[in-house]
């Protein structure tokens, strides 16, 4: 048996809205044996762009019963039965929803008359109700109330059922098919083409534009999860609604997913993706010689048309890489800005700073174990990660230069490293960002076998 639903409610998704309107047609494949329709009290009020296109409003529902009341009358009819509707998810989540707030556990199989359409006649210029309906001639009576929309969905699943030579509504009932769980635009060949790998996955709108990046160990099973749960949530819904196409880029490393995620977010900044969306700013570790020819380092908000020697995402982490700088090579801490104060600096006192501050240190000496400061912090900040490759042939490989993420690729196993300008011919460039620049540091500390400084190779 199958359960055909309409619903008509509050707002787009079951999380904060309710049902002001339900019908039920339960069909035989030949014939409807039973019917339910009722106005529903949402026990809200219903926004007035809502009223006025289903013509549902306030008034109407003040004395219907609310959901709570025929709850058990709704269940009876549903569970067991094959749930039908016309973009099913989103009837779905709403029924289950409210039936579990009143103690009732839903579980049907489903089957989206959207989908079903699409596969079973093609070629149409629209999937929607009311279009498909007039394109097949179907007759469809007080639309957006939940006893036409029903009437006429039961008219055109017979036609499906009818015109389904290839058995496609058997196969999506299979425990395996995920033809239900898919947003109703989406092609299951999108699906059936992401592998099991790690990677990137993209959902596009329906002008093909990005609206939401993600990343994964598992691609297929990610991009899985973001549908096959019945979330009553408002991003589970604007996905059904928004998402036509899903795309991916395979990556050797659930690192390089991370790295890619991340800068394809900052590139694209899609819809959907509320993480990692804001302007950051940059600091930059500058270095200049003060009157007195003593060597001076400084962190610093990157400025136009001025040379920075590393990058930071926060000032924090940029004087962190000072002081240790200072306590290793005896820096003052007064000439590395740690100090305001004037005259001599903490670091005399404790014996860290050599009396640069005091003018006690000779310019050439102080400036000697600053040169040396820099080109330690040069040759840390500057190295390779390599990795496994896709397949047997190559290897992934990700750059860092001068602290700041250079860009990531795969390296032939047969070609010989011997520099930096051959290693950049053979990856991709991206633009740095605290997120991967975070994620890095993280790498660098766990994995230290896979760091390969650049001095290495030279």
């Amino acid at each position: 048996m199958y359960a055909i639903v309409d619903i008509e409610t509050t707002g787009s998704y079951a999380a904060a809205n309710g049902i002001t309107e339900i019908a039920i047609h339960v069909f035989d494949g030949m014939e409807v044996v039973a019917t339910f329709e009722s106005l529903v009290n949402p026990l809200q009020p219903i926004p007035p762009f809502i009223q006025q296109m289903t013509g549902i409003t306030n008034e109407m529902v003040a004395n219907a019963p609310s959901f709570a009341t025929i709850a058990e009358r709704i269940y009876t009819l549903l569970q067991g039965q094959i749930f039908v509707a016309h973009n099913v998810q989103f009837d779905y989540s709403f029924v289950k929803a409210q039936l579990k707030a009143e103690g009732y556990e839903l579980n049907c199989a489903k089957l989206c008359t959207v989908r079903l359409s699409r596969q079973i006649l093609p070629g149409y210029p629209s999937y929607s109700l009311g279009k498909l309906c007039r394109s097949l001639g179907i007759e469809l009576a007080n639309r957006h109330r939940a006893g036409g929309d029903t009437a006429a969905t039961v008219a055109l699943f017979r036609k499906l059922l009818h015109e389904d030579t290839a058995n496609l509504i058997g196969k999506s009932l299979k425990r395996n098919s995920k033809e239900w769980i898919l947003p109703p635009h989406v092609s299951r060949t999108d699906f059936d083409q992401l592998p099991t790998k790690p990677g990137v996955y993209y959902f596009h709108d329906k002008k093909d534009k990005v609206v939401y990046v993600g990343k994964a160990i598992n691609i297929r099973y990610r991009v899985n999860s973001h549908f096959s749960n019945d979330a009553p949530t408002a991003q589970k819904q604007k996905f059904i609604r928004n998402v036509h196409r899903i795309t991916y880029q395979e990556c050797a490393t659930p690192l390089m997913a991370t790295l890619l995620e991340s800068a394809e977010i900052k590139h694209r900044w899609p819809r959907f993706n509320a993480a990692q969306k804001k302007k950051e700013d940059t600091f930059g570790l500058f270095v200049f010689e003060d009157q007195h020819g003593y060597k001076r380092i400084a962190v610093d908000k990157i400025k136009k048309n001025v040379p920075s020697l590393f990058h930071f995402y926060s000032l924090a982490d940029g004087q962190t890489v000072i002081r240790r700088l200072a306590r290793t090579y005896q820096l003052c801490l007064r000439l590395c800005f740690l100090q305001k104060a004037t005259g001599a600096c903490a670091g005399e006192f404790a014996t860290t700073c050599k009396g640069a501050c005091t003018k006690n240190e000779r310019v050439s000496s102080y400036n000697n174990r600053v040169n040396h400061a820099l080109q330690e912090l040069i040759a840390n900040q500057s190295f390779m990660i390599l990795d496994k490759g896709r397949n047997g042939k190559e290897q992934s490989c990700v750059l860092i230069e001068k602290g700041s993420f250079y860009g990531m690729g795969y390296i032939p196993l047969k070609t010989a490293i011997n520099d930096i300008a051959e290693i950049k011919k053979l990856i991709t460039p991206y633009r740095n960002n605290s997120t991967i620049q975070k994620t890095i540091l993280l790498f660098k500390e766990n994995f230290p076998e896979k760091i390969k400084a650049l001095s290495d190779f030279n």
